[in-house]
């Protein structure tokens, strides 16, 4: 009679070998689902999960150990950031490998909340380890615990709930094995996934459990390609071949998929024209014949005016965020119908669309199959050639600088680095005005490219991100764009880099202030109140002189390997040298304010964004009026 075998292992140690023996597996292709553990220590997992990784390999002196850590450790500075870089990693990671978050139980854990909301909001696995107060309380409070007066069994941790797409608390030993397999469940589930939150009591971490060897065995989650289901498909091929103004979102899913090259051949196939949502950028090349650009609110004007006609919009692993449809004015053409092709049916049944519930790949495999032969009206397809034509020539002017002397504006930035990079490089970004700029100017040449935060459009993620892309991607040049505002807010990954040896390039833009919202605080009656980093003026404004902060003297303070540039021409070089750097580098530029996006009104789209209705200030009087007639073209599809 076989004996079922055990081993006795603390709680943390138990799932960091658990951990190690976690994989995805798609198209044949096996990785580590959790290849790494980022980590703050204090009282709360310090003991726990600390020891574990350290008994594991993880802190061994080279040599010392016996082969590697079942779980690579990373040293973070800021709980948030280390979400933000495991996210940076997951995605570049097409999803199919993430890494974990530990810390320490209070503000450790509460620092993970803004972390845990972006990944989940992008769909973007993240496992994360916050230490808990004691499961057995035997000191009540502990340093750090929120006291409930109405609950028990509440800690600062139930702040991780509403932002995880699965949450449990281990409190006891045992229960650790139905909650690490339903973690790992979600973590791999493309249609599920997000962040992950195992809340740790520290008691129960260093509590040791005869645990069964199969437990650690390997185990392997398949990410399937489920295919679309046969009536819906020949509904959606009836639609496609019915339309005489289609026209195709491309959204992340597309690049989550891997489904680029499908995308392109039916694109080749069928004329359809393409355009992108910030997620979906890159998902052709920015010179294929059919690719028009972004799609709505920061789009171009190809795609908006294309989008404001058609007559069918097919969606492809897009959310349909209120910046892809301008807040439900975009879609304008009496009669206009949805198509979407998702592999989340929450996504796919949204805008009363026609519903083609598949991966993203293989979904447009079989539609380009089925629609053999079918091609849009040529007349069509040299409308929005021609436009394309003209809008790549708006972004020459506003990327060009006759002038190498002068200070550069912010697309002239991105100009000099669209002269710089190739196919290989990576480039960063999340809030600000930047996404913008970029959204409508930046020319995609690769699949995963063009990586924005979009989905919360989070101040202080291109840097740590930067870092998990990097570390994914080791072999290609990675630029985290960041304007003055982001750089303040979360810089202190930059000591990470430079302490792993990660050659990752930040171009720190200059502009005084926060750029984007005092541009949205002018439209809509705010006067920029708020916006500029300036000092008090006599009236009590900060409309004084600009701040006399130097930023990049603190960059260089972290480590990093500073250049200055103050012209176009200096800036070109730097960001040439920045290239072929091999250090953790900044190119800090001041920027001129002026606006040189390309700003005819056809390029315009609305967002929402609600201005007082009672105000005495004429801006924001004028400002209503304005919102009043935007509002007036929202529309419902069901």
């Amino acid at each position: 009679m076989n004996v079922p075998t055990t081993r006795r292992l603390t709680v943390a140690q138990a799932l960091v070998e658990f951990l190690a023996h976690q994989y995805t597996e798609r198209d044949g292709r096996r990785h580590r689902l959790i290849s790494a553990c980022w980590g703050i220590f204090g009282h709360g997992n310090v003991a726990g999960l600390g020891q574990a990784l350290l008994e594991s390999g993880a802190g061994s002196p080279q040599g010392e150990a016996p082969g590697p850590p079942a779980l690579p450790y990373l040293q973070g500075r800021n709980e948030q950031a280390m979400v933000h870089a495991a996210v940076g990693y997951a995605r570049q990671c097409d999803r199919l490998s993430a890494h974990a978050v530990t810390t320490s139980i209070g503000p450790g854990a509460t620092n993970l909340v803004t972390g845990a909301a972006l990944a989940t909001v992008n769909r973007l696995p993240v496992l994360l380890l916050p230490g808990d107060t004691f499961a057995t309380r035997p000191a009540d409070p502990v340093l750090q615990q929120l006291e409930v007066p109405h609950a028990g069994d509440v800690s600062v941790n139930d702040a991780l709930r509403p932002v995880s797409r699965y949450f449990d608390r281990v409190t006891r030993p045992e229960a650790l094995i139905p909650a690490a397999l339903q973690a790992m469940r979600v973590l791999a589930d493309p249609v599920d996934t997000g962040a992950v939150t195992l809340a740790l009591p520290q008691d129960v971490q260093v509590e040791a459990y005869d645990w069964p060897e199969e437990f650690f065995a390997d185990r392997v989650w398949r990410v399937t390609r489920p295919l679309p289901d046969a009536d819906a498909l020949a509904e959606a091929v009836r639609a496609v071949r019915g339309a005489r103004r289609p026209l195709l979102i491309a959204g992340g899913g597309v690049h989550h998929s891997e489904a680029e090259d499908a995308l392109c051949a039916f694109a080749d196939a069928t004329g359809i024209p393409v355009a992108s949502t910030q997620a979906g950028k890159g998902s052709l090349r920015h010179d294929h014949p059919a690719d028009i650009g972004g799609i709505g609110h920061t789009g171009t004007a190809t795609a908006d005016a294309l989008a404001r006609e058609a007559d069918l919009v097919i969606g492809v692993g897009t959310r349909y965020t209120d910046f892809t449809t301008a807040s439900a004015t975009l879609f304008a053409a009496p009669g206009v119908r949805f198509l979407n092709l998702n592999i989340a049916p929450f996504d796919a049944h949204k805008l009363g669309a026609a519903s083609l519930v598949a991966d993203a790949r293989a979904g447009l495999e079989a539609l380009t199959k089925e629609l053999s032969g079918h091609r849009v009206d040529a007349a069509y397809e040299a409308g929005y050639g021609a436009a394309k034509a003209d809008w790549e020539r708006r972004v020459d002017a506003a990327f060009g600088a006759a002038d190498a002397s002068v200070r550069p504006s912010q697309t002239q930035v991105l100009g000099a680095l669209d002269a710089v990079v190739d196919d290989t490089d990576i480039i960063l970004n999340a809030a600000g005005s930047l996404p913008g700029d970029l959204h409508k100017l930046w020319r995609a040449r690769s699949r995963r490219q063009y990586h924005l935060e979009y989905g919360y459009s989070c101040m202080g993620y291109e840097i740590p991100a930067a870092i998990g892309v990097r570390m994914a991607a080791p072999d290609r040049p990675v630029w985290a764009l960041v304007g003055d505002g982001t750089y303040l807010m979360n810089p202190t990954e930059i000591v990470t880099a430079v302490q792993e040896g990660i050659a990752l390039t930040v171009v720190l833009i200059q502009n005084h202030g926060y750029a984007s919202i005092g541009g949205l605080s002018q439209a809509t009656g705010g006067e920029r109140f708020g916006t500029d980093y300036r000092f008090r003026a006599a009236d009590g404004t900060y409309t004084g002189a600009p701040l006399p902060v130097d930023l990049a003297a603190n960059a260089a303070s972290l480590g990093m390997h500073v250049l200055r540039a103050a012209t176009v021409g200096e800036l070109r070089a730097a960001l040439a040298e920045a290239r072929g750097a091999n250090r953790p580098t900044c190119v800090y530029v001041e920027t001129e304010t002026a606006d040189t996006v390309p700003g005819a009104p056809e390029a315009q789209a609305w967002w929402d964004v609600p201005v007082a209705e009672t105000a005495t200030r004429p801006a924001a009087v004028a400002a209503r009026e304005a919102y009043e007639r935007h509002a007036a073209g929202r529309r419902r599809h069901l």
